[in-house]
């Protein structure tokens, strides 16, 4: 059964992000920080993509089996490993490490590539690339380190900003985007999935019928519905919710602003609407998820 990356690694992090109490539970990723002794990891598989950021100025040896090859290289600062979610991976490093362990969940990038980016990711996402090098990567990734020395309100809100900087530097340079010939025969290309995210941004406010956004597609409702199904795994409609309560959230973390001036922005009927609807995408309500862990 694939594991957790934090599970098993030989010595505790520096610095973790999952101990912070100022992030929002909605946070893209986790990122701890290591400094170890040359040690070994066992072969294991993974629920979440990682993410090594190298940031130790001596080169040292690293010996990595993934899927059965094993790969005996140097590894230089700057340099990136990726190790894509489900695949087999262990490790044996030669020198003190000094790295940031960026996990993500694969629905989220999923999620946060169409809905932010517009882009439709292959479902092999980051299995291509191995291996790069990446100076700028990974000062973003020193940046989101430094976020996490201070657990305070401010370090929270910058560390929530730099995550999604890292990641759509990652997304944009290296992600595996979805083929158009082969995006169920070119039948729902990310040209449809474009149009379609751009009028669900342009009418949040009011109600949105899955009829409309056939039409955007140039399609009839019940072949957009299976294709958009099948392409984007929610039905129309599923994704209009998710998408509403995603712009709801970020709405959210302006204290000033009233419930229910955040419903009516994001098209709910009113606030009773929203509550439920909110509970039903993230099991908590809005005031919950609004007030924090402390609300527990």
């Amino acid at each position: 059964m694939p594991r957790r990356y934090a599970d098993i690694y030989p010595s505790s992090p520096l610095l973790n992000s999952d101990a912070m109490d100022h992030v929002s539970a909605a946070a893209l990723m986790s990122v701890r920080y290591f400094q170890a002794e040359p040690d070994t990891m066992p072969e294991e598989r993974f629920v979440e993509h990682h993410v090594l950021l190298n940031l130790c100025d001596t080169p040292h040896r690293v010996l990595n089996r993934r899927d059965g090859e094993l790969r005996d290289f140097t590894i230089q600062k700057n340099d990136i490993i990726v190790t894509p979610a489900g695949m087999r991976s262990g490790w044996r490093w030669f020198g003190k490490s000094d790295v940031i362990i960026v996990t993500l969940d694969p629905e989220k990038v999923e999620r946060f590539s169409q809905s932010e980016l517009g882009m439709l990711l292959d479902p092999q996402q980051l299995a291509d690339m191995p291996q790069f090098s990446d100076a700028d990567l990974c000062a973003a990734g020193v940046m989101l380190r430094d976020a996490l020395e201070n657990d305070d309100i401010t370090s929270g809100v910058m560390f929530e900003a730099m995550s999604r900087v890292l990641l759509v530097k990652l997304l944009q340079r290296y992600g595996k985007k979805r083929p158009e010939e082969v995006a169920l025969n070119a039948k729902f290309t990310t040209a449809h999935y474009n149009r379609i995210l751009a009028y669900i941004r342009s009418h949040l406010d009011r109600t949105i019928a899955v009829e409309e956004l056939a039409r955007e597609a140039g399609m009839s409702t019940g072949h957009f519905a299976r294709l958009f199904k099948e392409t984007i795994g929610q039905t129309p409609m599923q994704y209009v919710l998710s998408y509403r309560i995603e712009q709801a959230i970020k709405m959210m973390k302006d204290p000033a602003r009233a419930l229910g001036d955040v419903a009516f922005a994001c098209g709910f009927a009113d606030q009773a609407h929203f509550s439920r609807s909110f509970k039903q995408v993230t099991g908590q309500t809005p005031r919950q998820y609004r007030a924090g862990p402390s609300a527990a």
